[in-house]
Protein backbone atom coordinates (compact mmCIF):
# COMPACT_ATOMS: atom_id res chain seq x y z
CA UNK A 1 0.00 0.00 0.00
CA UNK A 2 1.26 3.48 -1.56
CA UNK A 3 2.06 6.16 1.67
CA UNK A 4 -0.66 8.58 0.44
CA UNK A 5 -3.08 5.58 0.28
CA UNK A 6 -2.33 4.65 4.51
CA UNK A 7 -2.68 8.47 4.74
CA UNK A 8 -6.34 8.49 3.45
CA UNK A 9 -6.97 5.45 5.38
CA UNK A 10 -5.40 7.07 8.84
CA UNK A 11 -7.61 10.22 8.11
CA UNK A 12 -10.87 8.15 7.59
CA UNK A 13 -10.26 6.49 10.40
CA UNK A 14 -9.38 9.69 12.58
CA UNK A 15 -12.40 11.43 10.71
CA UNK A 16 -14.77 8.74 12.12
CA UNK A 17 -13.35 8.58 15.98
CA UNK A 18 -12.58 12.07 16.33
CA UNK A 19 -15.99 13.26 16.08
CA UNK A 20 -17.88 10.05 17.05
CA UNK A 21 -15.89 11.47 20.62
CA UNK A 22 -17.92 14.81 20.64
CA UNK A 23 -21.19 13.25 19.55
CA UNK A 24 -21.08 10.80 22.33
CA UNK A 25 -19.99 13.41 25.11
CA UNK A 26 -23.02 15.93 23.88
CA UNK A 27 -24.90 13.08 24.41
CA UNK A 28 -24.06 11.76 27.70
CA UNK A 29 -24.17 15.10 28.54
CA UNK A 30 -27.34 16.20 27.49
CA UNK A 31 -29.79 13.57 26.00
CA UNK A 32 -29.62 10.39 23.69
CA UNK A 33 -32.12 12.10 21.54
CA UNK A 34 -31.42 12.42 17.82
CA UNK A 35 -33.66 15.44 17.38
CA UNK A 36 -32.39 17.34 20.21
CA UNK A 37 -28.38 17.31 18.80
CA UNK A 38 -30.17 18.65 15.29
CA UNK A 39 -32.26 21.25 17.29
CA UNK A 40 -28.63 22.26 19.30
CA UNK A 41 -27.03 22.55 15.20
CA UNK A 42 -29.27 25.45 14.97
CA UNK A 43 -28.40 27.48 18.46
CA UNK A 44 -26.66 30.49 16.71
CA UNK A 45 -25.78 31.52 13.22
CA UNK A 46 -21.94 30.22 13.73
CA UNK A 47 -23.85 26.31 14.13
CA UNK A 48 -26.08 27.05 11.61
CA UNK A 49 -23.34 28.25 9.21
CA UNK A 50 -20.92 25.14 9.98
CA UNK A 51 -24.24 22.60 9.50
CA UNK A 52 -24.85 24.07 5.83
CA UNK A 53 -21.17 24.26 5.13
CA UNK A 54 -20.96 20.52 5.99
CA UNK A 55 -24.31 19.42 4.47
CA UNK A 56 -23.22 21.26 1.25
CA UNK A 57 -19.65 19.52 0.97
CA UNK A 58 -21.56 16.18 1.67
CA UNK A 59 -23.90 16.69 -1.21
CA UNK A 60 -21.17 17.72 -3.04
CA UNK A 61 -18.77 14.66 -2.30
CA UNK A 62 -22.17 12.32 -2.68
CA UNK A 63 -22.42 13.59 -6.21
CA UNK A 64 -18.80 13.32 -7.24
CA UNK A 65 -18.46 9.75 -5.45
CA UNK A 66 -21.40 8.48 -7.72
CA UNK A 67 -20.17 10.57 -10.88
CA UNK A 68 -17.16 8.86 -10.66
CA UNK A 69 -18.06 5.79 -9.45
CA UNK A 70 -20.40 5.05 -12.97
CA UNK A 71 -17.61 6.08 -14.48
CA UNK A 72 -14.56 3.77 -13.18
CA UNK A 73 -16.87 0.68 -11.99
CA UNK A 74 -15.19 1.11 -8.85
CA UNK A 75 -18.62 0.11 -7.14
CA UNK A 76 -17.10 -0.68 -3.22
CA UNK A 77 -16.67 3.24 -3.51
CA UNK A 78 -19.83 3.67 -2.97
CA UNK A 79 -19.36 2.86 0.59
CA UNK A 80 -18.02 6.24 1.44
CA UNK A 81 -21.74 7.69 0.92
CA UNK A 82 -23.58 6.08 3.80
CA UNK A 83 -20.07 6.90 5.94
CA UNK A 84 -20.14 10.70 5.07
CA UNK A 85 -24.05 11.12 6.08
CA UNK A 86 -23.48 8.85 9.26
CA UNK A 87 -20.14 9.93 10.29
CA UNK A 88 -19.67 12.64 8.41
CA UNK A 89 -17.57 14.50 5.63
CA UNK A 90 -14.17 14.28 7.62
CA UNK A 91 -14.56 10.24 7.19
CA UNK A 92 -16.18 9.81 3.89
CA UNK A 93 -13.56 12.30 2.05
CA UNK A 94 -10.69 10.54 3.36
CA UNK A 95 -12.52 7.08 2.80
CA UNK A 96 -13.45 7.86 -0.48
CA UNK A 97 -9.92 8.79 -1.49
CA UNK A 98 -8.90 5.91 -0.13
CA UNK A 99 -11.17 3.60 -1.82
CA UNK A 100 -10.59 5.46 -5.26
CA UNK A 101 -6.77 5.01 -5.47
CA UNK A 102 -6.75 1.28 -5.23
CA UNK A 103 -5.69 -0.34 -7.79
CA UNK A 104 -8.74 -1.27 -10.06
CA UNK A 105 -8.93 -4.74 -12.32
Amino acid sequence: MSPLRMIYLALAIWGAIHPMYWFITWFNENTWSLAAMVEAWGVNAATSGLVWDLTIAAITLTIWIIAETWVRKNWIALIAIPATFCIGVSCGLPLYLFLRTRPVA
